[in-house]
């Protein structure tokens, strides 16, 4: 699929390149012919618009680059933590690969675990267990 949205990408870009090719010449062409038509006559030169198959050429050729650009975007993530909570814990990490295997680089996994893993982050609960855990044992060996 990369390749696929690549080249579409690069097909729409090609296109715009030549519309805004076309733009130019066409404006640098009516503004030689009005510096004409007035150096001839003293009446004032007419503004004329850019012709309706180059403004088609940039309309389509904008759409087929947005094409390629959503054909290259990966699937989106829920939005909704308990959608995505129980992404995690039924598909895990694997759930959030895209097609080719590779990892999607904004895998968080549990957006908490940050806090979790942090050195200076202190488990109350935890600690007071293990400390009674450690009381209990001295005590039963004296």
């Amino acid at each position: 699929m990369p390749f696929l949205s690549k080249t579409t990408t690069a097909f729409g870009g090609l296109l715009l390149a030549h519309a805004c090719y076309s733009a130019r010449e066409h404006t640098t062409l009516q503004s030689l012919r009005a510096a004409t038509a007035a150096t001839l006559t003293s009446s004032p030169a007419a503004a004329v618009s850019l012709p309706v198959d180059i403004v088609i050429e940039t309309i389509i050729s904008t759409l087929i680059i947005l094409l390629g650009l959503v054909l290259a975007t990966r699937p989106l993530r829920p939005l909704e933590w308990r959608v995505w909570a129980g992404k995690i814990e039924r598909e895990g990490e694997e759930g959030f690969t895209d097609g080719s295997g590779a990892a999607d680089k904004g895998f968080v996994g549990n957006p908490f675990s940050v806090l979790e893993s942090r050195p200076n982050f202190v488990d109350i609960r935890k600690q007071r267990r293990e400390f009674a855990e450690w009381v209990q044992k001295g005590t039963a060996q004296q």
